[in-house]
């Protein structure tokens, strides 16, 4: 098997996360293309977005959104993602046992202990139909189980049903309290769920060459190892002789193709899309906390190299090693041209430190 270099992970992997270049294409492929956006942070898909296409405008996002064009969920690793609505259809279905086993072993799991499940989530579903926060649905289902933690019956509902959340949450320059319903009750007719396989090929489309690992980590699913093996992929191996594997005839890039910067959002799929991600964080800079921190990133020559924040000053930007003229010229155009898109007034400022 042949062995792939960082900088041919590296390279290869913003190739498909659309970070080497700017796309040409409609918001909903991308987040399509990228099997889903972590947007733990309600704004986060805008920069993410940004990052990656060409001319992206808030508003594009925004009527996704008010139309059910494109949703929030609890999908991969649990946590929130930005979903189109058909691929809402293909994924939780997947992803359903994983998000059932990590509600089991959940502090809020004794909010059903000894319930009737099939009746607790029929109850939510029904409570569901319009759409509710935690805690104003825990108050409602206290009223069937008065001996339940109300907060704790407010988690366990939207874990175990399948649940979205509604606009105002997460629309550009409005926002508003996270309110859930039912994916059904919210959602069009979508597509049907997808082969395990299916989910194979497409994370590896966005993020590979990848291992088994790396799969299970950023879907949270697991016992992918035999769905794999049987499915007769190319296999590479990495510095470190992990085995990777990729789709018949995907490209790979030149580790010697320059890479711009990149600003990129709180939890990026990028950095939480592999169990190793020295493809694009070193293991020095990882341990400063920042991938796992939740803080915005920047990318130069493709790697991590630093954190940044909007004031209402500007664009202040925090690097964790000295920058070349030419790079700190690049850093500051696209750190401009960031400012532009927020619509944030202010300079770009550069500093020293994590």
């Amino acid at each position: 098997m042949r062995t792939l270099t960082t900088r041919e992970l590296n390279r290869t992997t913003l190739h498909r996360q659309l970070l080497l270049e700017r796309a040409d294409r409609p918001a909903a492929d991308v987040i399509e293309h990228l099997v889903g956006m972590q947007a733990q942070e309600p704004l986060a898909p805008y920069y993410g977005l940004w990052s990656r296409t060409r001319g992206f405008r808030p508003d594009e996002l925004v009527e996704l959104l008010t139309g059910r064009h494109a949703v929030r969920a609890t999908l991969h690793r649990a946590t929130i993602h930005l979903v189109t609505a058909a691929d809402h259809g293909r994924l939780e279905p997947l992803l359903r046992p994983f998000l059932h086993r990590r509600f089991a072993s959940s502090p809020f799991r004794h909010a059903v202990a000894g319930v009737d499940l099939d009746e607790f989530t029929a109850t939510a579903a029904g409570l569901l139909e319009q759409p509710r926060t935690r805690p104003e649905l825990g108050r409602e289902l206290a009223a069937r189980w008065p001996d339940r933690d109300t907060a704790a019956l407010g988690q366990a509902a939207t874990a175990l049903a399948p649940t979205v959340q509604v606009p105002p949450r997460g629309l550009w320059g409005r926002g508003g309290r996270a309110r859930w319903t039912t994916a059904a009750h919210w959602l069009p007719a979508t597509a049907p769920a997808a082969p395990v396989e299916e989910l194979v090929r497409r994370y590896l489309a966005a993020f590979g060459p990848a291992s088994v690992r790396d799969l299970q980590t950023w879907s949270g699913a697991t016992r992918l190892a035999p769905v794999v093996e049987a499915m007769d992929l190319p296999r590479f191996t990495d510095p470190t002789g992990r085995v990777l594997h990729d789709l018949p005839d995907a490209p790979l890039v030149d580790p010697d193709v320059p890479a711009p910067p990149r600003f990129l959002p709180e939890f990026d799929n990028l950095l939480l899309g592999h169990h190793d991600r020295t493809r694009v964080i070193s293991g020095e800079d990882y341990r400063r906390g920042i991938v796992v921190g939740g803080r915005p990133t920047l990318l130069v020559d493709g790697f991590v190299h630093g954190t940044w924040r909007l004031t209402p000053g500007g664009l202040r930007i925090r690097v964790l090693r000295p920058l070349d003229r030419t790079r700190r010229a690049e850093v500051e155009a696209e750190g401009a041209a960031l400012l532009r898109f927020a619509g944030t007034d202010g300079d770009v400022a550069i500093t020293a430190g994590d």
